[in-house]
């Protein structure tokens, strides 16, 4: 089981992010439930010789005593499992608040978690990673629930009006960097570097302007990493209900044009392909990489598939009929020619082609 990771906490936002992430490591994960579903001789033999257990599942809302006892359950439940295991994980990591060193009823019970679960990784001599995550945010958080920047997100792209309740500094980190640190592919050390420091009105003026961008269909400045990544946050509200963009097409007797892209800060590529009918390209996600697709001439298919659903959204497009269509981040997509002459499709990315770090992970649209 080289490479085999288990977690808990899989299908919640963090856990959604962390198996994107190892999606692209070819890492098979194990999901391992606890609270009232919890089997401990089924856990124990899931997690039994993973190189990695990644503890995510817990309690951040609810009554005091849900808060309190359900983090704890959770870790004492994953702690019976870890003993009884008959390979131990080589390494247990628990996904911990920055919250657990603020004496806070919620942060007491993650310190709490965390000592349990040390305690079983020290008698089974796994090596324990404590990682201390802030405040996350990231694509398909939950609005009203996960963080703020889920929350005003959500409203922008409604065409609602945020407002700022209690302004104060956050530390924001983005899930695909939180399951970086979980997964291994970065150092834990690095998690400081990663952070980055804004207020909640600074936060908020950002995605402002991120949505009055976004609706003119242009690409606005993502030249710094954050800023992209609030851009990939941001845009996943808006699919599919947003999407295409409409583009303007100009004809005369000389022939026609119309604008593809407008991006307002950064590097980008533009590549240009031809398809036979019937044939596809794509059938891969991208992490953070932002790609925009519009068919210059023929007509086709663009096809999108959430990770780990079943729904696939698809969009027919034609060069008579000029749209752009945005390739959500973790989504995978491909574009088929479903017409009988020659496709011509514009490709468009954020980012110059780096085949170290590719970040285009083969995935099928359809299963």
């Amino acid at each position: 089981m080289e490479n085999h990771v288990a977690l808990t906490g899989a299908h919640g936002f963090l856990g959604w992010h962390v198996r994107a992430a190892l999606e692209e490591s070819g890492r098979e994960a194990a999901t391992i439930p606890v609270g009232d579903t919890f089997n401990v001789a089924e856990a124990a033999s899931a997690m039994s010789g993973t190189t990695r257990l990644i503890h995510l599942a817990g309690v951040n809302r609810g009554s005091d005593t849900e808060v309190s006892e359900e983090n704890r359950r959770f870790a004492s439940q994953l702690a019976q499992a870890i003993v009884r295991a008959e390979v131990p994980p080589t390494v247990i990591v628990y996904a911990n608040s920055s919250q657990a060193t603020n004496g806070s009823l919620y942060g007491n019970a993650k310190a709490a978690a965390a000592d349990i679960l040390r305690a079983a990784a020290e008698e089974v001599g796994s090596d324990f990673q404590n990682v201390l995550l802030p405040n996350l945010f990231g694509e398909h958080g939950r609005p009203f629930y996960n963080a703020v920047t889920a929350t005003f997100s959500h409203m922008l792209s409604q065409g609602q009006t945020p407002s700022v309740n209690v302004d104060k500094e956050l530390t924001l980190l983005h899930a695909q960097d939180a399951a970086d640190l979980l997964t291994g592919a970065v150092d834990a050390g690095a998690s400081r570097e990663l952070e980055v420091h804004e207020t909640v009105s600074g936060l908020l003026d950002r995605l402002i302007t991120i949505d009055a961008v976004y609706r003119r269909g242009e690409i606005p400045d993502v030249a710094a990493e954050f800023d992209r990544d609030l851009f990939n946050t941001y845009r996943s509200y808006t699919f599919p209900e947003h999407a295409p963009v409409q583009l303007t097409r100009h004809a005369d007797a000389r022939g026609s044009f119309f604008e593809i892209i407008r991006s307002h800060g950064g590097c980008g590529q533009s590549s240009f392909s031809t398809t036979e009918p019937g044939i596809s390209r794509g059938d891969h996600f991208h992490r953070r990489k932002i790609e925009r697709f519009t068919v210059l001439s023929g007509s086709a298919t663009i096809a999108l598939r959430r990770l780990f659903t079943e729904d696939v959204v698809e969009f027919q497009v034609t060069g008579s009929a000029p749209v752009a269509v945005d390739m959500p981040t973790m989504w995978s997509h491909k574009i088929t020619n479903t017409g009988a002459d020659l496709l011509y499709t514009s490709f468009w990315t954020n980012e110059i082609f780096n085949s170290q770090a590719p970040d285009t992970i083969e995935k099928a649209v359809h299963k």
